[in-house]
């Protein structure tokens, strides 16, 4: 059936709430009326669906066929995963799989994939040669999580005790278009341009954090009002201009207007050692030298946190629960904060759990440590919903067909993945029934006890003569396909591996997840006997051959010798009469950069 030219849409069935279409009547009309030659599409058929944000009439009105049997379809297309039962053998998938990090909740769903020699495509990793992602909806969810939050906060400001614009705004789902749903934002704003805001709650300073797609999402919804941007080193300055307003003589003044501020890393943290300036790139490279300052220098002149950057947990927190905890001891002014990234227990540690559309606060107590789902009582609100894109599903459906639309023929009419463009190939997890090479990383992922990182490390402890090291990689390991490189590595140098945890963090706008990983690598000693000794060779793998390799090359190497044969000397039973040596292996992408350490330190064999 691959490549037949037929393609399937199917009914999405993971979220009540999932409104969101991969190709619109538009987009279906194009590829129908352009002819197979030029569109490689012959046929549409779509599965009812009463829930879609384009009703099936519309469909059938520019030829495609309405039926629940995709038996025909050669490439079937969703957004997110499909139930199980709704896999058919044979056939080529196209949807958000969420299983290339091997997520153990979507497992069954690879499994029924390979059970029934079909081919998956997903669209988080169809990315252009310089690894940007092709199909993304971050804007969309910045603009909802945006408009969410400002509904939310009229409601929370009413409890408080004051009445502001914001009231009279809906959540994001409620308007039938982006378009109306920006009209009811500039109508907030002109009531505030002419009405002004309680004095009580003002400076109202909004903090957005990151300058991706999502940031930017939130920021246009946020111009709709009237504003002005502060740099954030000029947030203490703006917080001492308004006290002036809170002066017992003057508590009747208004202020007409909202601010905004944009950080970035470099405004979250600063060196440990106060003679250095903040590096990007040395940021990046070694988070361990830096310190977290948005508590200190952000966060108490913050009224809401609109969180849309990506983090990791090798980089400092925004803001823990404790840093919180202190501020709101000493009068800070936070109200709430919009997660748009919906980083559980990420980068601001209290936002613990998710929300739903219908849903979408929290109130996190920091007084009692306590959660609620409420708008009364202290502490902040919390948005963290994980689907917001869907709230302007027909906007983000045009925006989704737009792209895809330009590839589908591809995907629909090719019979081999040969012959598809390079960006297709890569975004490939599984075909015919099999994992493609770029994705055979993951049954080696499948542990059912990888969160157990202490109960890992036990057992698989070797038993004596053997070696164990501890590696740990992080960085963009899944899209850019570094981990099968890392552990090809392993395996070339003899070695076997077991993952002992693997932290998969939340993306964030076009920006692809990334893990954390670490790899506990063991290998079996190797066994040489010499005039009747069993002699113990430790194999050392070095990755990367910069100015780190070369220190610590030679001194592994000297072992056996000098100060170093003392502290071996520890390590070893005094009953032992054995030889050491050390093979050493430096592994490094520039080869030459490699040649040239191993040059004059191949492998050394040094008595006690």
């Amino acid at each position: 059936m691959l490549g037949n030219g037929v393609i399937g849409i199917l009914a999405e069935s993971k979220n009540k709430w999932e409104r969101r279409v991969p190709l619109t009547p538009a987009h279906c009309a194009r590829l129908l009326h352009g002819g197979r030659g030029k569109t490689g599409v012959s046929r549409i058929i779509v599965q009812p669906s009463t829930k879609r944000i384009h009703h099936d009439a519309l469909y059938e009105d520019v030829g495609c066929e309405i039926s629940e049997d995709l038996s025909e379809c050669g490439c079937i297309l969703g957004i997110k995963q499909p139930k199980l039962e709704m896999i058919l053998p044979e056939r080529a998938y196209a949807f958000f799989s969420h299983t290339h990090k091997a997520q153990k909740e979507n497992m069954p769903l690879l499994d029924k994939l390979l059970a029934e020699r079909a081919t998956l495509f997903d669209y988080e990793l169809i990315a252009g040669d310089n690894g940007k992602r092709l199909l993304a909806f971050g804007k969309f969810a910045g603009r909802a999580g945006m408009i969410d939050f400002l509904c939310g906060l009229g409601q929370r400001y009413l409890n408080l005790g004051y009445s502001t614009p914001f009231l009279s705004l809906g959540t994001s789902y409620m308007y039938s278009s982006l378009a109306a749903a920006k009209a009811a934002v500039i109508s907030v704003g002109e009531e505030i341009t002419t009405m002004g805001l309680p004095s009580g709650i003002c400076p109202l300073v909004f903090v957005f954090t990151g300058e991706g797609n999502v940031s930017q999402g939130a920021q246009e919804i946020f111009k709709l009002l009237p504003h002005a941007f502060v740099d954030p080193s000029g947030l203490p300055e703006l917080f001492e201009m308004a006290r002036d307003l809170t002066q017992v003589k003057q508590t009747s003044k208004r202020v007409f207007q909202v601010y905004g501020c944009v950080v970035t890393c470099q405004d979250m943290v600063e060196p440990k050692d106060p003679s250095k300036f903040f590096d990007k790139a040395d940021y990046y490279a070694h988070p361990e030298n830096y310190r977290p300052v948005f508590h200190e220098k952000i966060a108490p002149f913050t009224s809401v946190i609109v969180n849309c950057m990506y983090w990791e947990k090798r980089y400092p927190r925004l803001l823990t629960t404790t840093q919180l905890q202190d501020l709101m001891r000493k009068g800070c002014p936070l109200v709430g904060v919009s997660d748009i990234t919906c980083d559980i227990g990420g980068s601001i540690e209290f936002v613990n759990q998710s929300t739903s559309i219908d849903s979408p606060f929290f109130r996190y107590d920091p007084h009692g440590n306590s959660y609620h789902h409420d708008m009364e009582g202290n502490g902040v609100i919390c948005l963290a919903v994980d689907i917001l894109p869907t709230e302007f599903a027909r906007e983000a459906s045009q925006h989704f067909g737009d792209i895809l639309s330009e590839f589908i023929g591809s995907l629909a009419s090719s019979k081999s993945l040969d012959i598809l463009p390079p960006h297709l190939r890569r975004a490939c997890i599984v075909h015919s029934g099999a994992l493609t090479s770029l994705f055979e990383y993951i049954p080696r992922m499948r542990n059912p006890d990888i969160e157990d990182s202490s109960q890992t490390l036990q057992s698989v402890q070797p038993a004596r003569k053997k070696y164990t090291t501890l590696i740990s990689l992080s960085g963009h390991l899944f899209d850019r396909f570094l981990i099968n490189e890392a552990l090809d590595i392993i395996e070339a140098a003899g070695g076997s591996f077991h993952f002992v945890k693997c932290q998969v963090s939340q993306s964030t706008d076009s920006k692809d997840n990334v893990a954390s990983l670490k790899v506990g690598k063991f290998k079996d000693s190797n066994v040489e006997k010499e005039n009747g000794i069993e002699s113990e060779a430790a194999v050392v793998l070095i990755l990367g051959a910069g100015h780190v390799c070369r220190p610590a090359a030679e001194f592994l190497t000297s072992i056996g010798r000098g100060s170093s044969k003392k502290w071996l000397n520890s390590y070893v039973t005094d009953d032992s009469k054995e030889k050491i040596s050390v093979h050493l292996i430096v592994a490094s992408l520039f080869l030459k950069d490699a040649e040239e350490i191993s040059l004059n330190i191949l492998t050394f064999h040094y008595s006690l």
